[in-house]
């Protein structure tokens, strides 16, 4: 963009003219726009403000333009980047734009008045307007129908801004303060979600199911039919110090591995290492394939707890195959502020880059991002290739649904109104403190839930609970057991004292633990109210039966190692083939594996050389003297010229000597003469033929014009030639006597 002249205007009334090519170029010249009264205008001399200050040929309302930012979120996140998106509707486009982010209220005239950063995303597209640097404009002046750059919110506390653009289409500015072409946004209230300290009290038991609807239904571009999957799901309840994955973060090995691989087994050991900030480890199969209706295989769920201290839940599962593309939950807190626990939480999902590989597509090959980037969610304007694109912006379809239900609550709860009968629960006898004779220089973990009593009868058996020593400061003091047991009896040893029970209705079967073929199912109830004498309640509280789902079921015969790099293309140089391969590691006895084993694509090198092409030589023609010493020559042409490298071309015309005989004396100036006669004579008879094709029974032609320059030079133009009639007699026929013309072919040798 370019700051044009002014030009001086005379009158009564002389006003400064500030012709202002503030798009492109390419517009210069084009529009005219007054500029204010001194006393504003001097608040500034700075471009940016007088393109505030342009005002356009048109006042009408325009909606054939559209402003706006991907995801038409109402607020923004202070620091968090966003996608803009300056849009045609068909058929109609624009040659020049200007896009700001001006800071609601203010006029423009300082450069504090424009928050936020732009960032160029197409370098051929847009770039930085070299008097205005807060605003972005076109790099080239063309037809666009769309551009996009990202925009990077102020920090917190900036307030409201306008995000504005103007728009050049052929000689008419639109330059809107409101309406499609000024996007207003205000700081986003980071208070309506905070993680403060949970203020329930007792515990809660959730179950999360997680409904997988990736498909090629739902999404066909480029579905991988053969490997689609979910991998294991991985996660936990902890406390909000601990931080498993979250957007704006970056991914730890753990993470990285369930991203890329599938592999839950490093994650789960980044867990399990954070000790007392971890309650509950949340673990679900994978599922091959990743959709099937849910009368063929059951929903995968997982039973977890929280308490006061861990009320936070996350988790995550690989969506193969991909780069390092995932979904789930970050930090979902379960404490509501009403001091309880939340009774239901429903969230739809879509996939999210964990910023470690580079890849576009499901099966891209691996390409580590270096340095790594944060993870972030993945979005619809991302890259053409992603099958996830979409060339409006839109938003993605959701891939996964996940539902978190409260199934019980222990304890005595503090909230004031409880949720339903059945979650109000008594107190768990407390169990009775023990003197602790454990060293100070042993640092354990909390003990765990006690075990499931060995005994089944009413025979006597044993229950065990465990702890994990997690530092000896002094090895030279021993750290006491890390395993405590106890003696029990199996459930309802005693009827009185089962009578005195208030126990819950069961609630409903979990899904069957197999996602093929025979597995297990259980239920569970709680006790409601003890027995007064605070003895332990004896009547079963958990049952567990077979389950078959999908009776005629197959293992998966196939199992593939990863493919192989590519190889090097066939060819040197052009077009060639490349291929890639992977090999069955699944037993022979499992069945036929159909999968493609090899995969072929094309490749394209840089263009091999091209040699220059010629036509054979004519034959020698006549000798140029009819005694004595001459000469005769051949030619030839060029049929294809040479390319990328290819050997020039020789030569096109040749020349030797001939001699047809001695001439005699006197005999030679004879023949010249003779030679000289016969040449005449023959232009004479040719002079005679024209004019006799130039006389048309009943009219006079003018001789034929000379020919018109060839229309190309090469590759095969037209001549043309006109005879146009000089008189016309009394008895000429209209159809005899007319103009004529004549066409032929030229430079037809290659370009």
């Amino acid at each position: 963009a370019r700051l044009a002249q002014r030009h001086a205007v005379s009158g009564r009334h002389a006003r400064v003219l500030l012709l202002l090519c503030f798009v492109s170029t390419a517009a210069c010249n084009m529009f005219a726009f007054t500029e204010e009264p001194s006393e504003r205008a001097g608040k500034s001399d700075g471009y940016c403000s007088r393109i505030l200050r342009a005002q356009s040929n048109r006042k009408e309302v325009n909606n054939e333009f559209r402003l706006r930012v991907e995801g038409d979120p109402e607020s923004y996140q202070p620091g968090s980047t966003y996608r803009v998106l300056l849009t045609a509707s068909s058929p109609s486009y624009f040659r020049g734009f200007t896009i700001i982010a001006q800071r609601e209220g203010a006029e423009g005239d300082r450069d504090e008045d424009y928050i936020g950063n732009f960032q160029i995303i197409d370098e051929e597209e847009t770039q930085f307007m070299t008097n205005c640097p807060p605003a972005v404009t076109e790099s080239t002046p063309r037809r666009h129908t769309s551009i996009q750059v990202f925009w990077t919110a102020p920090r917190s506390g900036s307030g409201c801004v306008l995000l504005k653009a103007s728009i050049v289409q052929k000689r008419i500015i639109y330059f809107q303060d409101e309406g499609s072409l000024t996007k207003r946004m205000c700081e986003k209230d980071t208070t309506e979600k905070p993680l403060l300290d949970c203020c329930a009290c007792g515990t809660a038991k959730y179950r999360v199911t997680f409904y997988g609807n990736w498909s090629e239904k739902i999404h066909p571009k480029d579905y991988p039919r053969r490997a689609n999957h979910w991998s294991a799901i991985i996660g936990a309840s902890h406390s909000k110090s601990y931080v498993l994955w979250e957007y704006g973060g970056l991914a730890s090995d753990g993470v990285k591995q369930v991203a890329e691989l599938g592999s839950p087994v490093k994650m789960e050991e980044e867990i399990r290492q954070k000790g007392d900030d971890v309650l509950t480890v949340i673990k679900m199969k994978a599922q091959w394939p990743a959709w099937q209706p849910l009368n063929v295989r059951a929903a995968p769920s997982a039973e977890f707890s929280v308490d006061r201290t861990r009320h936070i839940m996350s988790f995550l599962t690989m969506l193969g195959p991909s780069p390092d593309w995932n979904v789930g939950l970050s930090a979902e807190d379960l404490c509501t502020k009403e001091c309880g626990w939340a009774q239901k939480v429903v969230q739809d999902l879509i996939p999210w880059d964990a910023g470690t590989d580079s890849g576009v597509t499901y099966e891209s090959p691996n390409k580590p991002t270096v340095p790594q980037e944060k993870i972030r969610p993945l979005t619809s304007l991302d890259h053409p290739q992603s099958p996830f694109y979409d060339p409006e912006g839109g938003a993605i379809t959701p891939v996964a649904r996940v539902v978190v239900e409260r199934i019980a609550r222990k304890g005595e709860q503090c909230n004031i109104v409880p949720d339903n009968v059945d979650d109000i629960v008594a107190d768990i006898a407390q169990e009775e403190k023990e003197e602790d004779d454990t060293p100070e220089t042993c640092i354990y973990s909390n003990w765990s839930p006690w075990s499931a009593c060995s005994s089944a009868t009413c025979e006597k058996g044993k229950r065990m609970r465990q702890r994990m020593l997690k530092a000896q400061l002094d090895l030279s003091v021993p750290c006491p057991h890390t395993q405590d047991f106890e003696p029990c009896m199996g459930p309802g040893c005693s009827d009185e004292d089962a009578s005195t029970c208030m126990l819950s209705e069961w609630i409903t079967w979990s899904p069957c633990s197999a996602s093929c073929g025979i597995g297990s199912r259980s239920r569970e109830r709680y006790v409601k109210q003890f027995p007064d004498d605070g003895s332990v309640c004896t009547l079963p509280t958990e049952e567990t039966e077979t389950c078959v789902v999908n009776e005629e079921c197959y293992t998966i015969p196939c199992m593939l190692t990863p493919w192989s790099d590519w190889s090097d293309c066939s060819v040197t140089c052009g077009k060639g083939l490349r291929t890639r391969q992977r090999k069955l590691t699944s037993p022979v006895e499992l069945g036929d594996c159909t999968e493609e084993l090899e995969q072929v694509e094309k490749c394209m090198l840089p263009e091999c050389p091209i040699d220059c092409v010629m036509s054979e030589w004519t034959e020698w023609s006549e000798c140029n003297k009819s005694c004595g010493k001459g000469h005769t020559i051949r030619t030839r042409m060029v049929k294809l010229e040479p390319q990328f490298g290819g050997d020039s071309c020789t030569e096109t015309i040749q020349r030797k000597k001939c001699k047809i005989r001695k001439c005699n004396r006197g005999q030679a100036n004879s023949d010249e003469k003779k030679r000289r006669k016969e040449q005449r004579e023959k232009r004479r008879s040719k002079t005679s033929r024209v004019d006799a094709t130039s006389e048309h029974p009943g009219c006079k032609m003018r001789p034929w014009s000379s020919w018109t320059d060839c229309t190309k030079l090469c590759g095969g133009g037209i001549q043309e030639r006109l005879m146009t009639v000089k008189q016309r007699f009394k008895t000429a026929q209209l159809s005899s006597c007319k103009d004529r013309k004549e066409i032929r072919a030229c430079n037809v040798h290659p370009c």
